[in-house]
C-alpha cells in the first residue's frame, strides 16, 4: 500500500509539473526584444536562411567541377552470341582439301572470346574553362544576393512586428482610459441615484447616466476583444505560440515620433535593401554575359586511365589473376567550339538585353523610392498635425466633462450636459488614439522608406 501511495504521489507531481510547464509564466518584451524574438523564430525567416545555406552549397557544387573527377568501374560478362568477322577465302586455301572455300568469297571467323572483363580507374582534371572561372564569381555573387534577400525578409518582419506592437500599446492605453471613464461614470451614477433617492434629482437624470454607463461598458467589452486580437496578431508576427502569455514593457509615452529622419539631403539610395539587391542582380547579369561570351573559348582537360582486362572462352580461366592484363593511359583533351548554329550568338543577345533592363531598373527604382519618401514624409507631417489637434481636443473635452460634472453636483448644471460632455470625451479619446496609431504607423513607414528600420 505504501508503494502504491508513493507511486500515486509521484504521478500527481509529474502531472502538476507538466501542467505548470505547459501554462508557463508570462514573458515580458520590449519592442526591440519582440523584434529580436521574431528574427529568431519566424518560420519565413528560417526558410529564407535555409535558402541562404542552399546558395552556399551551390557554390560548393560549382567549385567541385574544377576538382579532380575520379571514378572506378568494373565489368564482367558473357557474349551469349559471339560477334563474327569476315576474312577473305584466300586465307584458308588448301590445295590438298577439295572443300576449301572458293577464292573471292569470305569466311566468317569468331574473334570475340566467350567471356571478357575489365576493371578500370579513370580520372580527369579540368585545366582551363573560361565558363568555370566566371561561374565561381557568379556563385559567390549569387550567395551575396541570397544574403540580401534574407535581410529584405527581415526588414519586412521588423515592420510587421513594430506595427503590431504599437497596435497593442494603443489598445492597452485606450483600455486603461475606458476603465477610468467607467469608474468615474459609475461614481457619478451612484451619486445621482442617491440624489434621486433624496428627491434632489429626477429619474430621467439617473436613466440618462445609466444608458451612458451601459454604452461605455459595451465599448469596453469590444475594446477588450480587439485587444486580444491585436495581441494574437503580435504573437503571430513574432512567431510565438498563441497559447503563450505576453507582457509589453514599453509605453506610448516613451515612443518618440518626429520628423528627424525626413531629411532628404543625407539620404543615400544604398541604404535601401531593394537598391542593394538590384546592384547584385546587375552584377549577376554582367557575369552571365561574360559567361556566355566565354563559350567561344576552348576547354582543356587532363585525362588518365588505369586498369586490367581479361578475355577467355572458359569462365574458370577468368578467375586466375595471371589472365588479367594491365593497361594505363595519360593524355590531354582539347575541345574547340567551331559552329553551333549561332546558338551562343543569340544567347549573348539575350544576356545583353537582360543587363540593359537591369540598368534601366535603377532609374525606375530611384523614382519609386523618391515617391515613397515624399509620401511617407507627408503622411507623418499630417499625422503629427492631426495628433496635436486631437490632443488639444482631448484636453478640452476632459476639462468640459469635469466642469459639467461639478456644475451638476452643485445643482447649477443639468444632467444632459454631463451626458453630452461624457459622450464628447469618449469621442475625443477615440479620435486621439486613432491619430496616435496613425502617427506611429507613419513613423514606421518613414523609417522603412529611409532604410533605417533595421540596421546591422
Amino acid at each position: 500500500m505504501k508503494k502504491q501511495f508513493s507511486l500515486i504521489l509521484i504521478l500527481l507531481a509529474l502531472l502538476g509539473h507538466r501542467q505548470a510547464s505547459a501554462q508557463g509564466s508570462p514573458q515580458a518584451f520590449s519592442l526591440q526584444q519582440s523584434i529580436d524574438y521574431a528574427l529568431q523564430n519566424r518560420h519565413s525567416l528560417k526558410m529564407a536562411r535555409n535558402e541562404q545555406e542552399i546558395a552556399k552549397a551551390k557554390v560548393g557544387e560549382i567549385r567541385s567541377m574544377g576538382l579532380p573527377q575520379i571514378n572506378a568501374a568494373a565489368d564482367l560478362g558473357k557474349n551469349v552470341i559471339q560477334q563474327k568477322s569476315f576474312l577473305p577465302a584466300e586465307f584458308f586455301q588448301d590445295p590438298d582439301n577439295p572443300n576449301s572455300p572458293e577464292p573471292g568469297t569470305f569466311v566468317p571467323v569468331v574473334f570475340t572470346p566467350l567471356y571478357n572483363g575489365n576493371v578500370a580507374l579513370t580520372g580527369s582534371q579540368l585545366l582551363f574553362d573560361g565558363s568555370y572561372l566566371i561561374g565561381l564569381k557568379a556563385a559567390k555573387t549569387y550567395t551575396e544576393l541570397s544574403q540580401k534577400t534574407t535581410v529584405q525578409n527581415e526588414i519586412d518582419v521588423v515592420e510587421q512586428v513594430t506595427k503590431a506592437y504599437y497596435s497593442v500599446l494603443v489598445s492597452r492605453e485606450r483600455m486603461e482610459l475606458l476603465n477610468q471613464n467607467l469608474a468615474r461614470l459609475d461614481t457619478l451614477l451612484k451619486q445621482t441615484q442617491v440624489m434621486f433617492d433624496n428627491g434632489v434629482a429626477e429619474k430621467l437624470d439617473v436613466d440618462r447616466l445609466r444608458v451612458s454607463f451601459n454604452n461605455l461598458n459595451v465599448e469596453k467589452q469590444k475594446t477588450e476583444r480587439l485587444l486580444l486580437l491585436s495581441e494574437d496578431l503580435l504573437k503571430f508576427q513574432m512567431g510565438m505560440d498563441q497559447k503563450e502569455q505576453l507582457i509589453l514593457t514599453d509605453r506610448l509615452s516613451e515612443v518618440q515620433v518626429d520628423m528627424a529622419k525626413a531629411n532628404r539631403e543625407s539620404f543615400n539610395y544604398g541604404n535601401r535593401i531593394e537598391y542593394s539587391v538590384l546592384e547584385t542582380q546587375r552584377d549577376l547579369a554582367t557575369l552571365d554575359l561574360r559567361n556566355n561570351r566565354s563559350g567561344y573559348l576552348p576547354k582543356l582537360y587532363l585525362n588518365g586511365r588505369y586498369g586490367y582486362v581479361a578475355a577467355n572462352n572458359e569462365f574458370r580461366e577468368m578467375t586466375r589473376s595471371g589472365n588479367w592484363l594491365d593497361f594505363a593511359y595519360v593524355g590531354l583533351g582539347l575541345q574547340v567550339p567551331i559552329f553551333d548554329g549561332l546558338r551562343k550568338h543569340y544567347v549573348i543577345q539575350q544576356s545583353k538585353l537582360t543587363l540593359e533592363n537591369t540598368k534601366l531598373g535603377f532609374e525606375s527604382l530611384k523614382q519609386g523610392i523618391d515617391l515613397e519618401l515624399n509620401q511617407a514624409s507627408a503622411d507623418l507631417t499630417n499625422s503629427l498635425d492631426v495628433l496635436a489637434s486631437q490632443r488639444e481636443n482631448l484636453e478640452l473635452a476632459e476639462e468640459i466633462a469635469n466642469v459639467a460634472k461639478i456644475k451638476f453636483q452643485e445643482g447649477v448644471g443639468s444632467n444632459l450636459e454631463v451626458v453630452t460632455a461624457e459622450t464628447d470625451l469618449r469621442q475625443a479619446q477615440t479620435n486621439y488614439y486613432a491619430a496616435m496609431y496613425d502617427a506611429l504607423i507613419a513613423k514606421v513607414n518613414l523609417d522603412k522608406a529611409t532604410g533605417t528600420l533595421l540596421t546591422k
